[in-house]
């Protein structure tokens, strides 16, 4: 007993020691806050130009991974012009290089699902804009449309049939999140920038079975109109992140809105947005695909951001004068993509793919090629490590 005292005494003395003479390191708060997340990159597929049942295979702006399948899903941002509103089913073939690391060997279109509205009737051109897509436990596709005020398309969120594409509900989206009607009285703008809003949409699932609830965070590319200050860079941003429940029985419920800041982009900077999000395995835990378009070209950055201690914005009408009171979402910089030693496209889908042999999660990205000669149809294969 003497000895098992003595021996615990030393410790505590041994701990104090190196702790005063600085030879333990000091852990942060916020270090302690986040995972010890890694990105090793494993390589590159462009996908050629082509068509599929008289479709044109681009636009793609989100991908989402069926695990059951092994296939995924791309939904393309074509407003119904070029073809109706779509998604498409993608199987990617891993295989290893000489080196020993996995990369995508080829990847295969096997079909294409048009999306159809509540009557069943696929989307008339202008009316839509879809941009993320995230398949759920119960077999369909949660798909939000971005909006564009030119056009009078208001943003929305909507869970679709996988095997059908008809629409099954729609998200109730707080009215701030719209843009006003042109006829209306209001003096103060308000909603949605033109072409910037929900893109960003994924699923955090702690349960594969389709009766259990599961979460759903959306944000906009971008400020909205009432919380963006005159004057203000678009770097400078004050998103508005989304968090819904749903339920097997009743409305999916709005939980909380947060405020996600935008990080500062360099002085030739044209463009500058979020446009994905990805829920981690982990409760409370997102990754961030902030994406850049500037005089030299595209530039991309991924994020790991903590869903708490955040200040629940949702009482907010404008953060202009209140961003004194309100405690961001924390996020941490994981890897800047322009140090990949590669050209970046546009991308903007990212999604969490199949395990690796070693049990290691791999992670995917897409790029949008607007259906332009000039770009092309990117995806970027990681593993992803500390997950």
């Amino acid at each position: 007993m003497k000895k098992l005292l003595f021996k615990s005494l030393l410790g505590i003395v041994l701990i104090f020691v190196l702790s005063a003479c600085g030879i333990l390191p000091r852990v942060s708060a916020q270090q302690r806050m986040f995972l010890d997340l890694s990105l090793e990159f494993l390589g590159e597929y462009q996908l050629p130009k082509q068509t599929f049942q008289d479709t044109p295979i681009g636009g793609l702006s989100a991908i989402t991974y069926d695990r059951q399948t092994n296939r995924f899903y791309a939904i393309s941002d074509d407003r119904s012009q070029l073809a109706p509103a779509r998604f498409y089913t993608l199987n990617l073939h891993l295989n290893p290089s000489e080196t020993g690391k996995v990369n995508i060997d080829k990847i295969e279109i096997e079909g294409v699902t048009f999306l159809k509205n509540e009557r069943g009737e696929t989307y008339p051109p202008g009316t839509i804009d879809f941009e993320g897509i995230a398949l759920s436990p119960r077999e369909t596709l949660f798909i939000s449309s971005e909006g564009a005020i030119g056009q009078n398309i208001q943003p929305f969120i909507g869970e679709f049939d996988l095997k059908t594409g008809k629409l099954l509900q729609n998200l109730r989206i707080p009215q701030r999140f719209l843009f006003a009607d042109s006829k209306a009285s209001e003096t103060e703008p308000r909603g949605i920038q033109d072409n910037l809003g929900f893109e960003a949409l994924t699923l955090g699932q702690s349960s594969v079975m389709k009766d259990d609830p599961f979460r759903l965070f959306t944000a906009t590319e971008s400020a909205l109109l009432q919380d963006s200050p005159p004057k203000t860079p678009e770097e400078n941003a004050r998103i508005r992140l989304l968090h819904y429940v749903i339920n097997p029985i009743g409305e999916p419920v709005l939980v909380s809105e947060n405020l996600y800041l935008l990080d500062a982009a360099s002085n030739d900077t044209l463009a500058n947005g979020l446009c994905e999000l990805t829920a981690l395995e982990r409760e409370g835990y997102l990754l961030a695909l902030e994406r850049t378009l500037g005089l030299s070209g595209f530039g991309a950055k991924i994020y790991q951001v903590v869903n708490s201690n955040g200040t629940d914005t949702s009482r907010l009408l404008s953060f202009q004068g209140n961003l004194a009171k309100v405690v961001p979402l924390q996020k941490k910089l994981l890897l800047d993509l322009g140090e990949l030693g590669i050209d970046l496209d546009n991308l903007e889908g990212m999604t969490l793919g199949p395990k690796l042999p070693d049990g290691s999660q791999t992670l995917v990205l897409v790029s949008d090629d607007n259906f332009k000669n000039e770009q092309v149809t990117q995806f970027l294969l990681f593993r992803l490590t500390g997950a």
